[in-house]
């Protein structure tokens, strides 16, 4: 649309913008917001183009994000620029520039939906009207096709040595920054989180009644997890004695580590008391950072006069390592190209093939275990499961290209919110459930397990199923909530089992993809059980 450089063209302008918006479907407070700021550039464009220029208004779409570009010729001028509004002595203004000073404070507010740029004597105002979700989504997805022909091609052209430079000095180097940066965020984030949310508690029987049923029901869709691993491999049963010919040794470090390793349920728990205040995040022991977390946000509580400062400093930590953590996960279309273009090129195709049975009983019991968590919202929570799927499964795809339950926690407290469930719930339940709750990791771990166990004939009675059932569940509480753990665990649990270490190197070369559906699982069952709890009655 072109309107003439004349205050009667905003009526008609703001009527053509309005219909535009009102097809988006935005909230009451974006519409009004972005109306008054396209409002407000009009003018300001009208004021600096020629009597008998022309405005130009033109929306854009991609990637679900939608732009409105307003343009005309004019020479360059400071959009923002900050105009003082004099007061006489009884607080009126008598500026008679107001209008301009106002029109000046409304684009300063909204300064980060728009950008200006004049160029060839052009003024271009572009307005951010609505911001898609599933932009990082369609990044990802476009860097995962991109890296299966790159990976492809590269294969095929380069010899073996030239691959393997080009992994250790280029791609692995990408994805070991990227993970490193996600390590270095986690412990603040889960402290922060937690410590932040039990200061909004006002006694320890709301903290009580809480922390009761999310640790109960995390529990439950635990085991629920590990049975549905077990079910659903009787029911495929995948695997053959031939794939043990494929063996290599790849996995002999993961396998000097779980050897390292001993199960115990005591020291889990005595564990979880840390001797010092900084080792644990050193460390990024998760559980003795809830554990201080835990402690610290009770205190707080308790403090008197020093409380309200003390609660505010943690919010402002919490928003400020979500934030730090939103800005790292911008990163991952690059961090997973690198890394499905190492494993495209580097990981046999025979290997690929053989190790697909297992890989279909997989997301075949992560796809039953999604079914759960609709029927437990369904009859615990009494809510509709579809709308919950709906509304959840944006997030459940972001989350899918984290492979990090950690980084994925700022994801699920906006999920949790969008759902209504209340932030002193969601910030004490979404923290601890990606430490503690990995559901899909559960499932990893049974299927594999069964799995390799069968292609080395290894057989489990019922007292060893009933082993590998607690080791799954105590490994699964201590796992931390970073890509790589899951293939940690599952070489502990292999020695538990007693089937050989180096059978993990079949599964080592997609152990990053179906690390991104074990994350999307885990977190949908966090989001389940704090939608369940808020839902149910907890706080009244």
């Amino acid at each position: 649309m072109k309107i003439q450089n004349n205050r009667s063209e905003i009526g008609p302008a703001l009527d053509y913008v309005e219909a535009e918006f009102q097809k988006l479907k935005m909230s009451r407070q974006d519409y009004t917001a972005t109306l008054l700021t396209v409002e407000e550039s009009l003018l300001c464009l009208m004021e600096h183009a020629p009597c008998d220029g022309q405005i130009e208004i033109q929306f854009r779409k991609l990637m679900g994000n939608v732009t409105l570009s307003l343009s005309g010729q004019g020479e360059e001028f400071d959009i923002a620029e900050s105009q003082s509004v004099p007061l006489d002595p009884d607080g009126e203004a008598i500026s008679p520039d107001m209008e301009n000073a106002i029109r000046s404070l409304i684009l300063r507010a909204r300064s980060d939906t728009f950008r200006y740029r004049n160029k060839a004597h052009k003024n271009t105002i572009e307005i951010s009207v609505k911001r898609s979700e599933r932009e990082q989504l369609y990044l990802t997805f476009g860097s995962l096709l991109l890296s299966i022909v790159l990976g492809s091609i590269l294969k095929i052209a380069l010899p073996s040595t030239a691959q393997n430079t080009l992994n250790t000095c280029m791609l692995t180097q990408v994805k070991t920054m990227f993970l490193n940066a996600l390590k270095m965020i986690i412990g603040p984030v889960v402290f922060f989180s937690i410590v932040s949310c039990l200061s909004q508690f006002e006694s320890l029987r709301d903290l009580g009644k809480v922390g009761a049923k999310v640790m109960g029901l995390y529990l439950f869709t635990t085991l629920l997890a590990v049975l549905t691993g077990i079910s659903v491999f009787a029911f495929f049963s995948p695997g053959s004695a031939i794939l043990a010919s494929m063996v290599t040794d790849a996995a002999a470090a993961t396998i000097a580590t779980a050897e390292a390793t001993e199960i115990s349920i005591l020291d889990t728990i005595v564990n979880i008391v840390p001797d010092n205040f900084v080792q644990p995040f050193l460390d990024a022991d998760m559980l003795q950072i809830i554990f201080m977390a835990i402690l610290c946000g009770i205190a707080v509580g308790m403090i008197g006069d020093y409380s309200k400062p003390l609660k505010n400093f943690f919010e402002a930590c919490n928003e400020l390592f979500l934030k730090i953590t939103t800005l790292i996960v911008k990163f991952i279309p690059l961090a997973v190209l690198c890394s499905m273009t190492s494993l495209i090129m580097l990981t046999g195709n025979d290997t690929l093939l053989a190790i697909l049975g297992f890989f279909g009983t997989f997301i075949a019991a992560l796809a039953v275990m999604v079914c759960i968590y609709a029927l437990l919202v369904l009859i615990i929570g009494r809510l509709n499961p579809l709308c919950f799927l709906k509304k959840h499964a944006p997030v459940m795809l972001t989350n899918f290209s984290l492979a990090s339950s950690n980084a994925a926690m700022p994801f699920n407290i906006r999920s949790c919110r969008n759902l209504g469930v209340p932030s002193k719930i969601c910030s004490f339940s979404i923290p601890l459930g990606a430490t503690i709750n990995m559901d899909g990791s559960c499932i990893y771990m049974a299927v594999a397990g069964l799995f390799l166990a069968k292609v080395f004939g290894v057989e489990l009675d019922a007292s060893a199923m009933f082993s590998m059932i607690f080791s799954i569940i105590v490994l699964s509480i201590g796992a931390p909530g970073i890509p790589g753990s899951g293939l940690i665990c599952l070489s502990v649990l292999l020695v538990q089992i007693g089937v050989p270490g180096e059978a993990l190197s079949l599964i080592m070369g997609i152990d990053s993809i179906l690390g991104m559906f074990r994350v999307a699982v885990n977190s949908t069952g966090d989001v389940a059980v704090s939608l369940i709890v808020a839902k149910n009655g907890t706080l009244t």
